[in-house]
């Protein structure tokens, strides 16, 4: 079996496993950002960065449907484009929140189960990196804790938490 061949083979698993399909990853990703734009700790940080939402709702569809059904749609770098923002455990904390709230509320149990495992490690591998950017090297089950001063906003000030 050729390397494609195993990967739809995969794929089609997942799909039979977990019943993710196009049509659900939209529905998580839309719902998840609708939480997102709204959060006090992430809103303010996606608000400076995304002035279309459509294009970017667009490109992360295609990155959960590489993610989670190994479609092969999303052809980015997301470790570039997160190194530079100014987040650390706290936001991520938050957002794996949101997103397992978000999918448990959106998915059925085993989609749910599948795309929050892939959640988890995306973020601990975005963490890691955005910790490599400040010199930190993360020990195995470390955390990424910034000083309030280093989490700050270029056009908006500190960051505040969300209550």
């Amino acid at each position: 079996m050729t390397p494609d061949e195993r990967r739809k083979t995969l794929a089609v698993d997942i799909a039979e496993r977990t019943g993710i399909d196009d049509a659900m990853i939209e529905r998580l990703v839309r719902a998840f950002y609708g939480g997102v734009r709204d959060d006090g700790l992430l809103g303010p940080i996606f608000a400076e960065r995304i002035a279309e939402w459509e294009p970017h709702l667009q490109r992360i569809c295609a990155f959960w449907s590489s993610v989670a059904l190994m479609s092969g749609r999303y052809h980015g770098r997301p470790m570039e484009k997160h190194l530079p923002l100014p987040v650390d455990a706290r936001h991520f904390d938050r957002w794996l929140a949101l997103f397992e709230q978000t999918a448990q509320a959106v998915c059925p149990p085993a989609a749910a189960a599948h795309f929050i495992e892939r959640a988890r490690h995306i973020a601990e591998s975005l963490e890691i990196g955005i910790a490599g950017r400040h010199g930190i090297m993360l020990r195995k089950g470390a955390r990424l804790n910034l000083p309030d001063a280093a989490i700050t906003s270029p056009g908006n000030g500190t960051v505040e938490q969300a209550s």
